[in-house]
């Protein structure tokens, strides 16, 4: 077995970031769904934007730091270290990103004639997220992680329990 094949099973048995990413693209997806319940349209879009109900960057950073700390432990100091970092990402998506998408929804007020480089393309508006998006999102990643990681494992586990991996 090489270097690669290596790197790739242990990142497929990498349970606490494999779960994470499944809360991500959970929360991802659900912004489709609130956007055909709340707008009532199809708008696949969302998927690959940011912003919006619920926040994916939440519950991918909680959903990680919850799979840390149960394989580690929550007295663990990685765990402390993950925690940290979830918090910074969902104050800086509700903040700072948040802010910077209201300015830039006050510079497309603007007309095109004061700013002679105007860009052709409006600026992102929806950059950030309120902070029920957020606490939602923050809520997906634990709920989606935790029971994964008890009840299925990582990937790697799971595709042997399911006979598609021989290793």
């Amino acid at each position: 077995m090489n270097f690669t094949s290596t790197a790739f099973l242990q990142f497929l048995d990498n349970s606490a970031l494999s779960w994470g990413l499944i809360a991500c693209g959970l929360a991802q997806f659900l912004k489709l769904i609130f956007e055909l319940i709340f707008y009532k349209r199809w708008r696949p879009s969302v998927l690959i934007e940011t912003g919006g109900m619920p926040s994916s960057h939440s519950a991918l950073v909680t959903g990680t730091s919850a799979g840390i700390g149960l394989e580690l432990g929550f007295d663990d100091p990685v765990f402390a270290l993950a925690a940290t970092f979830s918090f910074i990402v969902m104050y800086d998506a509700s903040g700072i990103r948040k802010s910077a998408g209201l300015i830039a929804k006050r510079v497309n007020e603007l007309p095109t004639e004061t700013w002679p480089t105007f860009p052709e393309n409006p600026l992102k508006e929806a950059l950030g997220h309120s902070r029920i998006e957020v606490l939602v999102g923050s809520l997906i990643g634990p709920l989606v992680a935790c029971p994964g990681i008890v009840f299925i494992g990582s990937p790697l586990h799971f595709m042997k329990h399911l006979g598609l991996f021989l290793g």
